[in-house]
């Protein structure tokens, strides 16, 4: 059975940083065939994608958070980071860890990132 727990969300003020992790269990996060990646999801508004990776090729982010967040795993913990830097009140969101096969697509049970102005 896969699991992927998320933790490290919280209350910061704008301009601070987090770093969320990502914990897997029942599925190897450096396997070639998955995609590892961030999402979020703001109240009101539809998930979207904050940063993806792969085991071969550079990771891709979405373009608001170019430049200030760091996806990056650690393969002998089976866990995934995503460093999060000048937070603004716009990051809010709950954040989820995935993980995507061409079969099959996994998600955790998400971390709240709440950004005060």
């Amino acid at each position: 059975q896969v699991q992927l727990v998320e933790s490290g969300g919280a209350l910061v003020q704008a301009g601070g940083s987090l770093r969320l992790s990502c914990v897997a269990s029942g599925i190897t996060l450096s396997s070639r065939s998955l995609v590892i990646g961030w999402y979020r999801q703001a109240p009101g508004k539809q998930r979207e994608m904050v940063a993806r990776v792969s085991s071969v090729g550079s990771p891709n982010y979405a373009n608001s958070v170019k430049g200030r967040f760091t996806i990056s795993r650690d393969n002998a913990k089976n866990t995934v980071y995503l460093l999060m830097n000048s937070l603004q009140p716009e990051d809010t969101a709950v954040y989820y860890c995935n993980a995507e096969t061409f079969a099959s697509n996994y998600w955790g049970q998400g971390t709240q990132v709440t950004v005060s102005s």
